[in-house]
């Protein structure tokens, strides 16, 4: 998608499409009114008839004549008051969602002028969400139908703003990268899991590295993980004809004395559960274990395309966990990279078991923060539903970081504790600890388990089971917490 930034006045652009915004209340931005004079008040008219909507996210489409553009599609954009970033990006979902399948080839979006009711809710805000929901709009997985999918006939879109100055073209620019940080973690969650095993996820690592050069990538084979006292790791693929990796992605932006930020991923690519066998039904869901490997390849990506002045470092626990005769037993203890003791009663509570080997291996960075990224729960389904993702820390400066991200990026949080109280659900009479807790409070007790491991750093969790992908009709990864991570990052960047 060819996407630019202009200064013109939207009524001189030449176009097949122009949106602007209607709000509920209060005035019009300056470019409906502009567009509304230069069709003589039409718009005005048909808001007075009822036929345009103010409504959060309503849309009429209006075929015009005599004018540089063959349509105006009015969006409705809500109260002047009740406009949050979530409700700005709601409004821009709907402009797509009639752009992206419609007649026109090339359309201006004017809506970066619309006052939004936060604090935060500058143009260069705007102009950075504008970005990012095109291209997440825009995104398509066709490449396993053998129809193939008949192009859009969208191609261009000019976003017009007050200047075209460096500050707002970046913005836009990290909007659009953002974007395609997401398509590309939905890329890789949405890949069937006969194809996308650990040596693909390394492969797609090495990629990476070949595309950009500020990317360094490291992959660890099982030999070298088995020397380095994986073992919790390594029971998870122990059962697999896959073989795991630890995957190791660098960049280098920021001064060499600069300690690194660092993302963990759980890199589940198909999880059976293993001899604790999952139900059969939805098991196909379970491809999206990855979900916390591919958010951090999308926010590494974003991070290669944008080069930010801030050192980053990824590593993801890659593993198949299946059921096999050479598979662990619930009843089997093994000895972590950190020396601790797991008795595994479940092996389908895989997930803390690689990343507490990465966990320990990320002390080698001496990283300045640690994020790590899992869809670890279900419990945190119940706990949260598919709205917020579930965040633990051991350091409430860096939870509120989190928190302030999320909120800014419309890819909340919610924080949960990890008190003490919870360890003793750990306890187990044959080894320092076993890998489940028991029902109640069960992603605290992940957490708990988890931070036993992150004690010589600054640690945050986020469980994302409920938000990583959508189910049903709409089933497909979500790209999240994708824009969580980048706006983390860039926060950063400078301090």
């Amino acid at each position: 998608m060819n996407v630019t930034l202009s200064s013109k006045s939207p009524v001189s652009i030449k176009a097949d499409c122009l949106v602007v915004a209607a709000p509920d209340k209060g005035q019009w931005p300056e470019s409906t009114r502009q567009v509304d004079e230069a069709l003589g008040g039409l718009l005005g008219e048909l808001h007075k008839a009822g036929d345009i909507s103010g409504k959060l996210g309503a849309t009429l489409l209006v075929p015009v004549r005599d004018q540089a553009w063959q349509r105006v599609l009015v969006v409705g954009a809500g109260a002047d008051s009740d406009r949050t970033p979530a409700n700005f990006r709601k409004l821009l979902v709907a402009a797509l969602g009639q752009l992206k399948d419609g007649a026109a080839k090339h359309a201006v979006i004017t809506l970066s002028d619309l006052a939004t009711s936060n604090v935060e809710g500058t143009e260069a805000n705007r102009l950075s969400m504008i970005g990012r929901v095109i291209e997440d709009q825009l995104y398509r997985f066709t490449g396993y139908k053998s129809e193939k999918a008949p192009e859009r006939k969208l191609n261009k879109i000019t976003v017009t703003a007050s200047s075209t100055g460096k500050d707002l073209k970046s913005a836009l620019e990290l909007g659009l990268a953002t974007g395609r940080g997401m398509n590309l973690t939905k890329d890789l969650g949405n890949t069937p899991p006969n194809v996308c095993h650990p040596s693909w996820l390394a492969e797609q690592a090495e990629k990476m590295a070949k595309d950009h050069d500020v990317i360094k990538t490291e992959i660890l084979d099982e030999k070298q993980m088995k020397k380095l006292g994986m073992n919790t790791l390594l029971s998870v693929s122990a059962g697999s004809a896959q073989p795991a990796r630890l995957i190791v992605m660098e960049y280098r932006g920021g001064k060499s004395k600069d300690r690194p930020h660092v993302l963990v991923g759980k890199g589940i690519t198909f999880d059976t559960g293993g001899i604790s066998l999952k139900p059969g039904e939805g098991m196909d869901e379970m491809k999206y274990d990855m979900g916390g490997a591919a958010a951090v390849f999308g926010a590494m990506q974003v991070v290669a395309e944008t080069k930010p002045a801030i050192n980053v470092v990824a590593v993801v626990a890659a593993a198949e966990n299946m059921p096999d005769g050479q598979a662990t037993r619930p009843g089997d203890i093994v000895t972590s990279m950190s020396g601790q003791t797991v008795e595994i009663l479940n092996t389908d509570a895989e997930g803390r078991l690689v990343l507490c080997d990465a966990l320990t291996y990320v002390k080698k960075f001496d990283p300045a923060t640690v994020v790590d990224l899992a869809t670890l729960t279900g419990a945190c389904i119940i706990a949260l539903g598919h709205h917020a993702t579930g965040l633990f820390s051991n350091d409430d400066a860096l939870a509120e970081q989190i928190t302030a991200a999320g909120e800014r990026a419309c890819d909340r949080v919610w924080r949960l504790p990890i008190w003490d109280d919870y360890q003793s659900q750990l306890d187990s009479n044959f080894a320092d600890m076993q890998n489940i807790g028991g029902r109640p409070a069960g992603s605290i007790t992940a957490a708990c388990f988890l931070s036993r491991f992150t004690k010589d750093y600054r640690w945050a969790h986020l469980d994302i089971a409920g938000t990583a992908w959508h189910s049903g009709k709409a089933k497909g990864s979500s790209g999240r917490p994708v824009p969580l991570l980048v706006d983390y990052l860039m926060s950063h960047v400078g301090q």
